[in-house]
């Protein structure tokens, strides 16, 4: 499988909102965190249900209240993983906006942190 990435992943926990239409057509809202940010996707950990490989949801960042950013993504994988379930998600609509307040504030984030004294770094 060739890695279709365009640029740094940061490994960062932002709290999320997606939203989709189930098989059903009955919209499911969830809530849960990213598990990791890229410029143009994010791996998602969602505790009660996934959205089906295909799919287009909306995914809102909800760090802060005040400027949350949504977006459009597709679902490109599922990790079924009964304690753990993720959706990684490619986004397909406000990638710009994506770009600048997450994915660079994630950025900031990380080159911000100082390892604890007892952390072998």
């Amino acid at each position: 499988m060739q890695d279709k990435r365009h640029g740094s992943r940061y490994i960062i926990s932002f709290p999320i909102r997606v939203k989709w239409r189930d098989d059903a057509g009955k919209e499911v809202v969830q809530d849960g965190l990213t598990e990791n940010v890229g410029p143009e996707g994010t791996l998602v950990y969602l505790p009660r249900s996934l959205p089906s490989v295909g799919s287009k949801v909306q995914l809102t960042v909800t760090e802060n209240p005040e400027d949350e950013v949504s977006v459009t993504a597709s679902v490109i994988r599922l990790e079924r993983n009964a304690a753990h379930p993720q959706a990684a998600l490619q986004l397909e609509a406000g990638v710009r906006l994506w770009k600048k307040k997450v994915w660079e504030a994630a950025g900031a984030v990380i080159a911000a942190e100082t390892p604890d004294e007892t952390d072998d770094w």
